[in-house]
């Protein structure tokens, strides 16, 4: 009797251990605010004057091409170490245009990566854009739009901000869809600018009941800077996003971001005060494990040290490019932020 009990023992011990060391394909999801990514040329169409060499930045070539050894050496490495290779997926904002992005892809950091672009120009007033970038040969875009958010302002004139980025397609041969943001900044104050906030939410969440009705099982991921945390109401009445997987119910969308954020963790900070504006929420069919299909594994902030200002009055803060209205040569005044997202490899 005893042998047999410690051989039953020796075989749930062998079968768990089989399930721990199954080999899975990783996929890295990003998204980053890259900070006023603009060219040196002046958009007689836009207000982009400041970020021209003779404009208030002195926005040199030279700088230029500092911000794209920067960026590009930032998105080589989120998540890579797990993923050991740059993401997958990353979803950007603040972009003046797709040269700037084919700037950024044709660095010697990314260029071998192999990135495809899908961007969209919006009709913000500082003429910035959001874009969803991917590697070819792991993603295929099979349908994408660009939606628009109409705003007006207190005298009833229209508010032009950015667009809200939706693409559909093939990662690995299974269906996803990635919506990429830039939601209204809190210029005027929280409060004041709240109802811009609202209705970015109402807008996502529009487009992500439009792909549900086609497919109610379909999954969707949506990322971005939305200017809010996630226990804002953006997030929690209108969204109505979930930070705990036990507490799910119906077509509750999952924001891993919540707990991070509880915790303290943030992506900017401001008077020294944490933020977790930089997002990555989905729906919830992606925690469950379907045949040959991806599942989300964890999220987290990409804060490399070298990405961290090391004194001085912003002590600990993302290193931007501009702090005070002086040039300082860093980064971002975000961090960028990730999810990992994991499936077994039936025939490795």
């Amino acid at each position: 009797m005893k042998f047999r009990i410690t051989l039953v023992f020796l075989l749930l011990v062998f079968l768990a251990n089989s399930q721990q060391n199954k080999p899975y394909r990783i996929r890295t999801i990003a998204f980053y605010n890259l900070e006023n990514l603009f060219d040196t040329e002046n958009d007689s169409l836009t207000f982009d004057d400041d970020r021209t060499p003779e404009g208030k930045d002195q926005w040199t070539p030279e700088r230029y091409r500092k911000k794209l050894d920067h960026l590009s050496q930032v998105l080589s490495e989120i998540g890579s170490n797990i993923s050991k290779t740059s993401p997958d997926i990353i979803g950007v904002c603040e972009v003046e245009n797709r040269k700037v992005i084919e700037d950024l892809l044709h660095h010697p950091n990314l260029i071998t990566k192999n990135y495809g672009v899908v961007h969209y120009d919006s009709p913000d007033e500082r003429g910035i854009d959001v874009a969803l970038l991917y590697k070819k040969k792991v993603f295929l875009p099979t349908s994408s739009s660009s939606h628009r958010l109409v705003l007006t302002n207190e005298d009833g004139e229209r508010n032009y901000t950015r667009d809200q980025l939706i693409v559909g397609g093939l990662l690995d041969d299974e269906q996803l869809f990635f919506i990429v943001n830039h939601w209204p900044s809190r210029s005027g104050g929280e409060a004041r600018s709240r109802p811009n906030r609202m209705a970015a939410a109402k807008l996502n969440k529009h487009i992500m009941d439009s792909v549900q009705r086609l497919d109610a099982n379909a999954k969707i991921i949506s990322m971005g800077d939305f200017n809010d945390d996630p226990t804002n109401d953006s997030f929690k009445k209108v969204l109505k996003t979930v930070g705990k997987v036990s507490q799910l119910k119906g077509n509750d969308l999952y924001n891993p971001m919540e707990k991070l954020y509880k915790k303290g963790i943030g992506s900017l900070a401001y008077r020294d005060q944490w933020n977790l504006f930089d997002q990555i929420f989905f729906t919830q069919n992606l925690l469950q494990a379907s045949e040959g299909g991806y599942k989300f594994w964890k999220a987290g902030i990409f804060n490399a040290p070298y990405l961290v200002t090391k004194k001085g009055r912003y002590k600990g803060y993302p290193k931007r490019t501009y702090s005070g209205g002086s040039y300082t040569g860093g980064y971002s005044d975000h961090f960028p932020v990730y999810i990992y997202l994991i499936k077994p490899i039936l025939h490795p």
